[in-house]
């Protein structure tokens, strides 16, 4: 986009934006894991939530919060999920927002929750409490990179973007921070995503708006085929940049938007899938030239979620039948026998057959940091877009003992 400007900061760049991440010892002793973000008015807002029909108390709760299309404020813990506590997970996650409210001085339906951390094991909810009146006393223009922090987990690099564009002659920012590394599988998996802008939006296209980009980014990536119980993307637009309205979705203004939010959330799902737990490489597998969008989606995600090609990146093999069998095994209906693949510019396999290719180039292409698989079907004008990472001893040294 010509017009879009990327800009220093995150969720506090767009107008009327307050955020604070600290630490409240959930976990650790020496981790922020507590952060709230803050609109000095209330304004539209919308979310995405997990497919997992295992919810957190948060999930459910957002969700109810979200009903008349309007948010203030949301408040955020790592460390515990709060997923599977029964009644009391439920209590709990009703005085987060309870704590927040109160100290805040907004109604507590004003205010979206989120968790994400170990599964099971109870909050405890003196020092989410203290944690969550220290960040909303704190908060500040300058405390989004604190809240960006406090939000993450197994987490290798900090994630948060902001930028610009301008709608009807006046500048528009949209803001955001995202964490996630392990459990990411299309749709949506261990990742939260807040988005904040100043755009004046009407609630249901706001949602139009997050649910298509959802679709092109967060959807689109996998790390390891495990969905989570927590995942969700909210986005806040309070409307401080004053122009008129977006509230049509035929609209240009609607558009310009969209392909923002799009730059936004696609950079962060990139971010998202190059920290995967002990990965090496970021994997990106386009499928080229689909009879239909759909199979474009399903074969591009089968591809980077397989565990067969994640391993082959890890070791550097060029080994482009499992990346023609991982689409095969997709559900989507295409001509093997019409497909080419390349491993960034090797071509290893035309028309389903392989190729005498250059091994040593296609290995160093497979070294790359950033490692480039397409698939052209060669049956129609439709395209997408995958992301995921390698599969390293290391992840199995995370996983094994998260707990602890």
């Amino acid at each position: 986009m010509s017009s879009l400007t990327p800009i220093k900061g995150s969720v506090t760049a767009p107008q009327g934006f307050m955020a604070q991440g600290v630490c409240a010892e959930i976990k650790k002793k020496d981790k922020k894991d507590v952060a709230v973000i803050y609109s000095r008015i209330p304004g539209s807002a919308a979310g995405v939530f997990t497919t997992n029909l295992v919810r957190a108390h948060c999930v459910d709760l957002t969700r109810q919060h979200l009903a008349d299309g309007q948010a203030q404020a949301i408040v955020v813990n790592s460390g515990n999920a709060n997923a599977c506590n029964g009644e009391q997970g439920r209590a709990d996650t009703l005085q987060m927002a309870q704590a927040a409210s109160d100290v805040m001085g907004i109604e507590p339906d004003q205010i979206l929750v989120a968790s994400t951390g170990v599964i099971g094991q109870p909050m405890p909810m003196e020092k989410v409490e203290g944690g969550i009146w220290e960040a909303v006393l704190t908060m500040s223009r300058d405390g989004a990179h604190n809240a960006a922090l406090a939000i993450m987990t197994t987490d290798l690099m900090v994630k948060e973007i902001a930028v610009e564009i301008e709608i009807q002659g006046r500048p528009v920012r949209i803001g955001a921070i995202a964490k996630g590394s392990g459990m990411i599988h299309p749709n949506m998996a261990t990742m939260l995503c807040f988005i904040t802008t100043d755009a004046n939006i009407s609630s249901e296209c706001l949602q139009n708006l997050l649910k298509a980009s959802v679709n092109r980014s967060f959807n689109m990536v996998s790390v390891d085929r495990d969905t989570s119980t927590n995942d969700m993307v909210l986005i806040l637009a309070n409307g401080l940049a004053r122009h008129e309205v977006i509230d049509d979705p035929g609209a240009a203004d609607y558009q310009l938007f969209q392909e923002a939010l799009d730059y936004v959330t696609i950079s962060l799902a990139k971010m998202i899938a190059r920290d995967g737990e002990g990965a090496n490489h970021l994997v990106e597998v386009r499928v080229l030239n689909a009879a239909d969008p759909e199979a474009a989606r399903v074969i591009a995600r089968s591809v980077v979620s397989s565990s067969l090609v994640k391993a082959a990146i890890f070791g550097h093999d060029p080994n482009w039948g499992r990346m023609l069998a991982a689409a095969g095994y997709s559900g989507a209906e295409f001509d093997p026998a019409k497909t080419d693949i390349y491993l960034g510019e090797v071509q290893v396999a035309a028309d389903g057959t392989g190729l005498a290719f250059d091994e040593a180039a296609a290995v160093e292409e497979l070294k790359k940091e950033n490692v480039i698989i397409t698939l052209d079907l060669k049956a129609g004008p439709h395209q997408a877009t995958a992301w995921g990472c390698d599969l390293s001893y290391d992840y199995v040294s995370i996983n094994a003992d998260y707990r602890s």
